[in-house]
């Protein structure tokens, strides 16, 4: 006959329940309590401690509840266990009380009497007078290492007699993680430790290289000695903007850029430089840049460039009604009209009288609003009929219908900087607004020239877009290493987001099409290291689009889709306030470090439900090493302490060590010597010089 839960509890009950509530529990401890340690449940442990863990039987299980606070109540009449006598009086006494956070239920094993299960949520809430006890040895580490699937290790819970802390890969980066806390916490090393554990695992799984891909975007520089050739037997690619040995060059050719990437950087004004600028990507791509001698062909790009412009403003604004500025639509037809005039009487036959139609339409749309008080709206029939005869025009000098649709302005296909600077001169001579694009060509050519940014943009023939998803994304079966760390710590910082922005992007729709490809999702993790900087809250109400912005949108759309395609995002912040809301909530996994601005913790608290945040305030207290896991790929919140990480495998991200700099000689008493020859910083600076490696012989002798 199996023994049922309730069998020799006697010795394990600390007191009785006297309050109950669906989201709290109070308990009143009987006299005999342990006050400091229980001796009682298979060894020493702590009792009674904020955060642990105690049973209340229930039906057939145990109500799991978290010790969310303790307190002393004095008592008149205290009731202690054995008095038979109650014509006594007894003297007041201090009664201890404890209150518990419900968090699921422990059951047994169906198959194994002497294993238990825990699961989330209670069917049913214990009633007041019920027994509450400490758990056993076992049911302690059943409440941690319950759940399917905890493929890989990451850590001990000191809470629970340093149960193993296991979770699922699946969850833990299927549905996006943060990993939050201050500097100095922690964080960067366990994210190079669950990238490591989880791909050792892997490796030992499969015998051999996993099939697994991660992407660590490093605006520091930190994790390039985490994944070096020479530390680390899991092969990795580094690409830095000065690279080293065993590492490759980064590359983010401009012609990845899409419009809106383009328009951020070049501050491109929406009025008039926009359109430009997207015809002129639009003509680049397709190889149509050069000038032609043909009349015929020059008034076919004219009038294309005319269409597409009225369908851009047909769908960024309704240019017929609600448009936020329709005078900037009837300023265009000016101009327009200005520009096909000078050709009346050029051409012979049907274009010629279609190019009459098309300045007589024209003409009739500007006349009445030339007057003194002028209207600017434009109906939808008046709009229609424009393009209408634009296209007919367009057909007459030779176009084809299918010239005119939207192409695909941002797909990338592959062209030099200066073609670029020459196609946007000619839509702008062609749109007759020369002297409103000025600064924008200003800015392109002082991208184009700019020393740090050449080998980065890199030229139309030095990279394919093939092999740079090979090289960054990883190779078939990842015959080139499961981790590619790419290191943004040298970019200049005016260009770090729009490259940041460009990078992610292009790894989410390359994605995107192997699922429409083939069917199926290709797992990959997208670390974002400093996610306030770049993944930062942003006002939806402001006009313009600047790269910050930029960047932020993109994340935004990897975390809200991102699942759909196999791209699971990884976030690591100092400062959870500052990120992207839409980002944080869609984060269903937190690993919590060291918390203390006032700010952060809110934020955090707002995160979890209410039953749930006893175990946050301990945040502020949290030693390095140590975590909150909670989440998704929890079964519950768990304190937890991270395994060891060897220092060779540690990011690069520890405190700098003054007193050592000082007086010459670190910890262990051995001589370190910091030589300086600012000369060398400065030839690097200046580009007179190029220095290697010599941030991490800096570092070494740190």
């Amino acid at each position: 006959m199996s023994r049922t839960p309730f069998e020799h509890t006697g010795s394990l009950q600390i007191g009785t329940v006297d309050f109950v509530s669906s989201d709290e529990v109070k308990v009143a401890l009987d006299i005999e309590t342990p006050e400091s340690m229980a001796l009682n449940t298979g060894g020493p442990r702590p009792f009674p401690r904020v955060n642990s863990y105690v049973l209340i039987p229930v039906d057939d299980g145990f109500l799991v509840g978290q010790i969310t606070w303790l307190a002393v109540e004095r008592s008149a009449f205290p009731q202690r266990r054995g008095m038979k006598d109650f014509g006594l009086v007894d003297l007041p006494y201090p009664l201890r009380k404890l209150s518990l956070n419900p968090l699921g239920t422990l059951r047994k094993h169906p198959h194994d009497p002497d294993q238990y299960i825990f699961r989330r949520g209670a069917d049913a809430l214990p009633s007041v007078g019920t027994a509450v006890m400490l758990p056993t040895e076992r049911q302690l580490r059943s409440i941690v290492e319950s759940g399917e699937n905890r493929r890989v290790l990451i850590g001990t819970s000191p809470l629970a007699g340093n149960a193993e802390v296991r979770v699922d890969p699946n969850r833990l980066f299927g549905r996006h993680l943060a990993v939050l806390g201050n500097t100095g916490s922690g964080k960067s090393c366990s994210i190079a430790g669950l990238i490591r554990w989880n791909l050792e695992q892997a490796k030992e799984a499969c015998s051999g290289q996993p099939n697994a891909r991660f992407i660590i975007l490093d605006p520091n520089g930190e994790y390039s000695r985490a994944f070096s050739a020479k530390n680390s037997e899991i092969k990795a690619r580094i690409f830095k903007v000065k690279p080293g040995e065993n590492e490759d060059p980064l590359q983010v050719p401009l012609w990845f850029w899409n419009s809106a990437e383009w328009a951020s950087i070049t501050q491109a004004s929406a009025k008039t430089q926009r359109p430009t600028l997207i015809h002129a990507l639009r003509f680049v791509r397709e190889g149509d840049v050069e000038p032609v001698e043909d009349a015929g062909h020059e008034m076919r790009r004219f009038l294309r460039t005319i269409i597409s412009t009225i369908q851009i403003e047909k769908n960024s604004g309704s240019p017929w009604g609600s448009f936020p500025r329709p005078k900037n639509f009837y300023e265009k037809l000016e101009k327009w009209k200005k520009g096909l005039e000078p050709n009346l009487d050029t051409f012979p036959g049907e274009p010629n009288q279609k190019l009459h139609q098309l300045i007589e339409i024209i003409e009739g749309l500007c006349e009445p609003r030339r007057g003194r008080y002028p209207h600017y709206d434009f109906t939808l029939i008046e709009v229609n009929e424009l393009i209408q005869v634009a296209r007919d025009a367009h057909v007459a000098f030779g176009g084809l219908e299918s010239d005119v649709l939207p192409s695909d302005v941002d797909a990338p296909c592959p062209f030099e900087g200066d073609s670029l600077l020459r196609s946007v001169e000619a839509v702008a001579e062609m749109l007759n607004v020369s002297e409103h694009v000025e600064t924008l060509l200003i800015r392109i050519r002082t991208l184009l020239t700019d020393t740090r940014m050449k080998p980065i943009l890199s030229s139309a023939s030095d990279i394919t877009l093939e092999k740079w998803l090979s090289d960054y994304i990883g190779k078939d079966q990842a015959e080139d290493g499961c981790v590619s760390v790419i290191d943004l710590s040298l970019v200049p910082t005016e260009v770090v987001h729009i490259l940041t922005a460009v990078i992610a992007r292009m790894i989410f729709e390359a994605l995107q099409r192997y699922m429409k490809i083939n069917s199926v999702a290709l797992p990959t993790v997208l670390v974002m290291e400093e996610a306030h900087t770049f993944i930062k809250r942003y006002q939806q109400d402001i006009d313009g689009q600047d790269t910050a912005k930029v960047c932020c949108q993109i994340f935004e759309r990897i975390a809200r889709e991102g699942r759909k395609f196999g791209l699971g995002l990884v976030l690591s912040s100092q400062r959870p306030s500052e990120l992207s809301p839409t980002v944080l909530s869609q984060c269903n996994t937190y690993l919590l470090h060291r918390i203390t601005n006032d700010r952060d913790q809110e934020l955090v608290h707002r995160l979890v439900p209410d039953n749930l945040k006893g175990l946050l305030r301990e945040l502020p207290l949290l030693p390095s090493q140590n975590a909150i896991l909670l989440g998704w790929a929890s079964e519950l919140p768990v304190l937890v302490k991270m395994n060891n990480l060897p220092e060779s495998y540690q990011p690069r991200s520890n405190d700098p060590d003054f007193w050592g700099s000082w007086v010459g000689m670190d910890e262990e008493g051995h001589e370190i010597l910091y030589e300086i020859d600012w000369s060398l910083i400065a030839n690097d600076w200046q580009g007179k010089q190029t220095v290697e490696n010599v941030d991490e012989t800096v570092g070494d002798d740190a």
